[in-house]
């Protein structure tokens, strides 16, 4: 499989053979994100397709490293637009599930003049992550920034699903506790 210095170097020369490589590379990765957020395989497809055209435009200049995790969020963004704009119209999904999971832990932001707290947020959520195994951390991850079901995550770790569920319900207790001890709002 190619490298990610010679797909970006494609982008850089105009070949659409890098969309084509970086497809082959992490198209199911991005395919699978998408739909575990849109739970449409016709959306994921659209998502999909509009990040790959976000990274054309955006590579040159930019050169993402690594390119995996910039890729991922152009698709992971995407989703999320297409997953808040159709559940204006209804009010269900699989994704909610996992975003309700956790937001009862984190204060709405919606004003601008919060956009630092948020940082502030998102910086000590990080901490929080660095307190974790690894294999925690993965969990975490896998359910709340990849939305995948309590079934994935187990297959994709080897556990069974009840211990997938425990161990996040621990996790988001230990988050709480976490962010309560850095006064964080809850």
């Amino acid at each position: 499989m190619i490298d990610d210095e010679k797909i970006i170097e494609m982008f850089f020369e105009r070949s659409e053979q890098g969309i084509r490589e970086l497809d082959m590379k992490y198209g199911a990765i991005c395919h699978n994100l998408a739909y575990n957020i849109v739970n449409n395989r016709q959306d994921a497809e659209e998502c999909v397709n509009d990040a790959y055209l976000g990274a054309w435009n955006a590579i040159p200049p930019t050169r993402p490293n690594p390119l995996l995790s910039y890729i991922v969020k152009i698709v992971r963004n995407i989703s999320l637009k297409i997953y808040w704009r159709k559940e204006a119209a209804k009010r269900s999904g699989h994704y909610k599930v996992a975003l309700e999971e956790v937001e009862s832990y984190i204060a709405d932001q919606k004003t601008v003049e919060d956009e630092i707290e948020a940082r502030e947020l998102a910086r000590i959520i990080e901490d929080f992550l660095d307190t974790l195994t690894l294999e925690n951390r993965v969990i975490f991850m896998r359910r709340y920034w990849f939305a995948d079901s309590y079934k994935d995550i187990a297959e994709f770790v080897g556990l069974s699903e009840k211990n997938i569920s425990v161990r996040l319900t621990r996790i988001r207790e230990k988050m709480k506790q976490y962010l309560i001890e850095r006064e964080v709002f809850i």
